[in-house]
């Protein structure tokens, strides 16, 4: 069997096991196998070059991974923000707000909040609209 094909074959089975046990890095293997074994089958080599092959594939799809896993933009899925942004919820005035700070009620639960620098807080319940979130605290307007 020619040499080329046995590498191909490789890179397959190793495609076929990362079905079956996802990771990602039996990925980039199969993949320079199979590069390896055609170019083997384009053009005869050495055991050296054959290695170099291989490998030089392997850093390159590596190297591709890395570069495109940088570029994706960061889930939003199950973050705070996704969820709250442009919801109205009633911001509790200092007295009556369970805990110290602003808080604002929105739905059934109680969120941490901060008005923005030109808005003092309010004496009575009122409704506001959420326009961000910093970590855990919920920054609102009046509505």
């Amino acid at each position: 069997m020619e040499p080329g094909l046995i590498w191909i074959l490789g890179g397959l089975l190793l495609l076929l096991a990362e079905l079956a046990m996802p990771g990602i890095f039996l990925l980039w293997i199969g993949v320079a196998a199979i590069g390896t074994g055609a170019l083997l089958l384009l053009t005869p080599l050495s055991f050296t070059a054959v290695a170099m092959a291989f490998l030089v594939l392997l850093g390159g799809g590596i190297w591709l991974s890395l570069r495109l896993r940088r570029s994706a933009p960061a889930p939003v899925l199950n973050t705070p923000a996704s969820g709250l942004v442009g919801r109205s919820g009633l911001l509790m005035p200092l007295g009556e707000a369970v805990g110290p700070g602003l808080r604002v009620r929105i739905g059934d639960s109680e969120w941490q909040a901060r008005l923005p620098l030109e808005i003092r807080a309010p004496e009575r319940p009122l409704r506001v609209r959420v326009e961000a979130v910093e970590g855990t605290v919920l920054i609102v307007r009046p509505e």
